[in-house]
């Protein structure tokens, strides 16, 4: 008799599951965003959430908790009810980068997050003011190896994928190039630009428009493959540096315990999503590729990121002191 009250329980929870699933949602989603609005993960985010709301019923309400270089939004979704409504847009810097430099994040990247897609994946680049003395990466290196110390990079803050993937470079070329950390992307492209920093690595999104207007100049574009708007820069890979080659991503998932259907069910709309052309034309339009993977590829890329991260920061003995 218990084992067949055990199963009835057992199969009586799978039918409900299922059962949710199929009705959810029955209110408004709210997506967090782990930074301020006008940024590329923003960007991103409302890109979305308003197909997605019309295919699903309800709205898709972006939600901007911005702070500590995304840790305090991506806490904030993992401290949500699995119901489906708390989704989160997860990057690299919040649940790779952050975490692997700061042990006191609280969450844990790998366990506290129910993955649903990587959506998109957005090159990076790295550039110079105009006044560096060199004009191509080859030259580039050949300076930041004679002069050792001598130069500053600028970053969105410690811990940042800017900070990192500049910290991976400078481990894999046995170059040193001192870290500015800024309050955001903005202010450290601000002063890239203006000169009072002379390297970036940063988004292609943000730093193209300086490039084309020749305020900055790229070296290398961290990027499956050489980028149309930039057919002359080369990637990291092409450079023997494919470590570096690693391009944010921007995906979406819901806190630890979502049921399997739940997921698999915003799986297949964001998917559906993601064939839109009008969709796929604004996230190409930034200069990103349109990705929409399964659940369990985007847990492996996931746990992958955050992986090459840690190595980065036991490296370089990094830390946030």
């Amino acid at each position: 008799m218990k084992k067949i009250f055990f199963w009835g329980l057992v199969i009586g929870s799978l039918f409900s599951a299922q059962g949710w699933a199929q009705t959810y949602p029955s209110k408004p989603i709210r997506l967090v965003v782990p930074f301020a609005a006008g940024g590329t993960t923003d960007m991103m985010a409302r890109i979305v959430a308003e197909p997605l709301g019309k295919l699903l019923g309800q709205a898709v309400v972006v939600d901007n908790k911005a702070g500590g270089g995304g840790v305090l939004g991506a806490a904030e979704v993992a401290r949500a009810a699995a119901d489906g409504y708390t989704l989160g847009l997860a990057t690299a810097s919040s649940n790779a980068t952050n975490p692997a430099i700061n042990p006191k994040v609280p969450y844990d990247p790998l366990r506290d997050f129910s993955p649903v897609t990587n959506m998109a994946a957005t090159p990076n680049v790295l550039a110079v003011n105009p006044a560096f003395p060199a004009k191509d990466f080859a030259a580039m290196l050949a300076e930041l190896r004679r002069k050792p110390g001598q130069y500053d990079y600028a970053s969105s803050g410690t811990g940042g994928i800017g900070h990192l993937q500049m910290e991976l470079f400078k481990n894999l070329t046995k170059t040193f190039i001192v870290h500015i950390p800024y309050s955001g992307g903005g202010p450290a492209l601000r002063d890239t630009v203006g000169g009072q920093v002379m390297v970036i690595f940063d988004n292609l999104p943000s730093a193209l428009p300086h490039i084309k207007d020749k305020r900055l100049v790229a070296m290398a574009v961290a990027s499956p493959e050489r980028l149309p708007e930039l057919p002359g820069v080369p990637t990291f890979k092409e450079l023997g540096l494919e470590p570096v080659n690693r391009p944010a991503f921007y995906g979406i998932y819901g806190p630890k315990g979502m049921s399997k259907e739940l997921v698999q069910k915003l799986n297949t709309a964001l998917l559906k999503v993601l064939q839109d052309p009008v969709v796929v034309k604004r996230i190409e339009a930034t200069g990103s590729k349109v990705i929409g993977n399964t659940p369990e590829q985007f847990a492996h890329q996931l746990k992958a990121e955050f992986e090459v991260y840690k190595k980065v920061v036991n490296a370089q003995k990094l830390s946030l002191d």
